[in-house]
């Protein structure tokens, strides 16, 4: 019988244990690479133009203008 009949038998059982080594290596990549940014912050949001007010011409030469 020798190896032929064992590498047949066991290749899925072989090929789980890769996935889940792969996956538990990029978990605890992930997990460092968390740790090292630190906590996430959102971005400042720009405010929403209002559909019911109209758009003026001084308003699209100087948009910072409030």
């Amino acid at each position: 019988m020798g190896i032929h009949y064992d590498y047949k038998s066991t290749k899925g059982n072989k090929l789980m244990e890769k996935q889940a080594k792969r996956e538990r290596k990029l978990a605890e990549k992930k997990a460092k690479r968390l740790a090292k940014e630190g906590p996430k912050k959102e971005a400042e949001k720009k405010p929403q133009l209002d559909p019911n007010k109209p758009i003026s011409l001084d308003f699209l030469t100087n948009p910072n203008k409030e």
